[in-house]
């Protein structure tokens, strides 16, 4: 069956709610095509969330998944029971480790199951097993469902193995670092609990610093599964230092750029405070791409999400950790990161991602050019108050590589506030959901999928509820321009 083409035909309208974006069985967005579906989603509201053919898969789970979740209960658990599928029995375990730690009378167990780990928990620990499986990002893959129920077939190891060393060399050139420095993982979040994993190994058992406003998870991760999180807003150097000075962090996390603001911290003035008090730096270049952006002169440790442009396909979920070639503790990273990781990026997953990178440096040029021609038109629009973008940031222009862009991701915000911006999401011909990087258009209001529950602290950080957030993608500039202006002006 020929898969839709969502430049030309995307999901935009009230009765593609639910659609999975793209056509896919592995797809990592799904569709809410109007303001009101978001809020419906975000108040679970059944019509809404009994429409949904797929979902972000850390947030919930792809239908694969559920199948075999569903089948384990049965099997496993009572009703009031939730069975949560794993790669392997080390990621099992740890999701064990947390429910227990949380709630030490709770039942929790692990049973394998169609060749997968299954941990089985009761209803006072189904929470814990939840923010475990979104917050790590170790959960089994949709890819992982499918061989288990039959529905695709085990590819061999040694296609596997060439699928892997592919992306690594890669990520080498475009990093500029050695093979041996790059580590696979079946997430961004994955790869990030793999380095604070590595951070205890180091006996650094201390909360970390986020500097500037996070991605959710980025956040959360280090907060609840390990050893905490402060968030720094305020990074003029004499109060970082003060700040450093007295909380002694185990490291400071920085984004480049920021999820929604796409604003970029000095990092080369981070590191040296950091570095100067024996703090590690850790980097996500997600948004930035290292295509555009060289975090390793100032970054310990860099860790991404490559199911976001760097697989463009929005259907694979991986990340990638890489270690600074001009660390002063890459000896010691090189050795404890192979210790502490508990799982790679499955075979299926690697072979996809290599066929999907393949045509990476093309591609991000081109959604380099595509964002910064659609962000210069926004900003002569009279209803479109401002627009966020790299371009706007010396502290991102002095990370870019030399013929670089800025990436695919702009946020704006709309004259006449929320009920303009419900307006022009509405209208927008465009696919709307979750993730970014894709291959085609994808917008949300991120601020309401990411922040439901806490928008007066989003707001309090600056980040207003209305702000849209657009990844750019492939169609063509024009095209795309009027798709905007037409909604804009609804």
């Amino acid at each position: 069956m020929k898969k839709r083409n969502l430049q030309l035909y995307p999901y935009w309208e009230a009765k593609d709610l639910g659609q999975p974006i793209p056509d896919s069985p592995h797809a990592v967005s799904v569709t809410l095509p109007r303001w009101s579906d978001v809020i419906a989603y975000e108040e679970k509201e059944p019509q809404c969330i009994n429409s949904l053919k797929s979902i972000y898969p850390r947030f919930g789970f792809n239908p694969l998944i559920a199948e075999i979740a569903e089948q384990a209960i049965r099997i496993f658990a009572n009703e009031d029971g939730s069975a949560w599928p794993y790669p392997n029995i080390e990621t099992a375990l740890k999701a064990k480790e947390y429910c227990k730690k949380n709630n030490a009378d709770s039942t929790v167990d692990i049973h394998e199951f169609l060749g997968l780990q299954c941990l089985i928990v009761n209803a006072e620990s189904t929470s814990s097993a939840k923010a475990f499986w979104q917050h790590t990002g170790l959960g089994a893959s949709s890819r992982d469902a499918a061989i288990a129920l039959k529905k695709e077939k085990k590819p061999l190891e040694s296609e596997g193995r060439k699928g892997k060393k592919n992306i690594i060399n890669r990520l080498s050139e475009i990093y500029g670092c050695d093979a041996n420095l790059i580590h696979l993982h079946p997430s961004g979040m994955a790869a990030l609990e793999t380095a604070l994993a590595a951070l205890n190994k180091l006996h650094y058992e201390k909360p970390v610093f986020q500097l500037g406003f996070p991605y959710v998870d980025v956040l959360k991760l280090p907060q609840f599964i390990f050893n905490g999180s402060e968030l720094i807003l305020n990074t003029n150097p004499s109060q970082l230092a003060a700040e450093l000075d007295q909380k002694q962090p185990s490291a400071v996390i920085v984004e480049i750029p920021s999820n929604p603001m796409l604003q970029c911290i000095d990092l080369p003035m981070v590191s040296k405070l950091a570095h100067d008090r024996g703090i590690l730096v850790i980097a996500d270049d997600t948004i930035g791409s290292a295509i555009n952006i060289n975090p390793l002169p100032y970054a310990d440790l860099t860790f991404s999400s490559l199911t976001k442009s760097f697989a463009g396909s929005g259907d694979i979920m991986a990340g990638s950790l890489v270690i600074s070639p001009e660390s002063k503790w890459k000896a010691e990273l090189k050795e404890i990161i192979p210790m502490v990781s508990v799982t790679e990026l499955s075979n299926s997953d690697a072979i996809a991602l290599d066929r999907a990178s393949q045509n990476v440096f093309s591609r991000i040029k081109k959604l380099n050019h595509a964002c910064l021609k659609l962000k210069t038109r926004l900003e002569l629009h009279k209803e479109v108050e401002q627009v966020l973008h790299p371009s706007n940031c010396s502290n991102f222009k002095n990370l870019m590589r030399d013929n670089a862009g800025f990436g695919c991701l702009l946020s704006l915000k709309l004259n006449g506030g929320q009920e303009k911006a419900k307006t022009f999401y509405d209208a927008l011909k465009v696919c709307k959901g979750p993730s970014l990087g894709t291959n085609f258009t994808l917008v949300c209001p991120y601020v309401l999928l990411a922040h439901y529950n806490e928008l007066n602290w989003a707001g309090s950080c600056g980040v207003p509820s209305d702000l849209i957030r657009v990844s750019v993608g492939l169609e063509d500039p024009d095209d795309l321009w009027e798709r905007f202006e037409n909604a804009l002006n609804a």
